[in-house]
């Protein structure tokens, strides 16, 4: 049996009340949205990992809240949030059960931005062309890792000077400008072999998440910087940049994929360039 939050019995077929049939059927119901691959990895990773915890005590709210409260002591609670979602989907979606928990409040950290001075120590101590061109795209293009991953040779149109990024978060396409700095040595390296991925591992196919993530901290430990770096924070940087440059947020939102423009305004709060114009009252004495 399960009881669910207003204190009703549901008695479920036994293949459901198994761990595997619910999960099964969350899978199902992810599916038929046409949700990513990603997504339906991660919310059944996070509804497995609750179902063990739930185990002896019944799925029900006061069980979810006793996860989400264990779990806020040990984890970030942006990764707790993404838990919370994936077992609401599940209550909601699966057992048809409407969970009231508000979503654990975000701490307020900003990502530490790394310089354009940065940037290009990165690029200069990094000796491998394959290597110096992932970086220049995370950087120089604002892409995710998975959308670098992702790059085939006919998504890339250098007589238009554009790259169609395919389905990426969201499911959604885009395009992105190539730069100018760019594209001779991305159109070579294109050349190189007759492999549809832009980029493949050495024993073939694409690259991993892994492999891309080590690249970039190589990168940095060599180029000397002390901060966390990190695939991702290149994006970042190449969004912050753009904004001190004058680009309007509108566009940045566009180039980098996002469906609400409040995700893209954290690079607002990120941005030192107005702070440093700032002339302190001290100034004045």
């Amino acid at each position: 049996m399960i009881t669910c939050l207003y204190g009703k019995l549901y008695i479920i077929e036994s293949i459901y009340l198994s761990m595997k049939g619910l999960l099964d059927k969350l899978k199902r119901e992810l599916e038929i949205r046409n949700s990513s691959r990603k997504t339906v990895s991660g919310y059944l990773c996070s509804v497995e990992k609750f179902l063990g915890f739930a185990k002896d005590r019944g799925l029900n709210e006061t069980a979810v809240k006793d996860y989400i409260q264990r779990d806020l002591m040990k984890r970030n609670p942006s990764s707790v949030r993404r838990d919370l979602f994936a077992i609401k989907f599940f209550f909601d979606n699966v057992l048809g059960m409407k969970l009231r928990l508000p979503n654990p409040k975000k701490n307020s950290t900003l990502p530490d931005i790394l310089s354009v001075e940065e940037i290009r120590k990165m690029l200069d101590s990094t000796t491998n062309a394959k290597h110096k061109l992932i970086i220049k795209l995370l950087y120089g293009c604002g892409l995710r890792v998975s959308e670098v991953i992702s790059l085939k040779k006919e998504d890339v149109n250098f007589e238009e000077g554009m790259i169609h990024v395919r389905l990426a978060k969201g499911m959604k396409d885009r395009f992105v400008k190539i730069p100018d700095s760019l594209s001779k040595e991305l159109e070579y390296y294109s050349g190189l072999s007759e492999d549809k991925w832009f980029f493949v591992s050495a024993r073939g196919g694409k690259l991993t998440t892994a492999t891309i993530q080590a690249i970039v901290k190589n990168s940095a430990k060599k180029a000397g910087i002390k901060k966390r770096v990190y695939p991702h924070l290149l994006r970042h940087s190449f969004a912050t940049h753009l904004l001190e440059q004058g680009t309007d947020l509108r566009i940045i939102q566009k180039l980098l994929g996002h469906s609400d423009v409040k995700t893209t305004q954290i690079y607002t709060q990120v941005s030192q360039a107005s702070i440093k114009t700032i002339r302190s009252p001290l100034d004045a004495l």
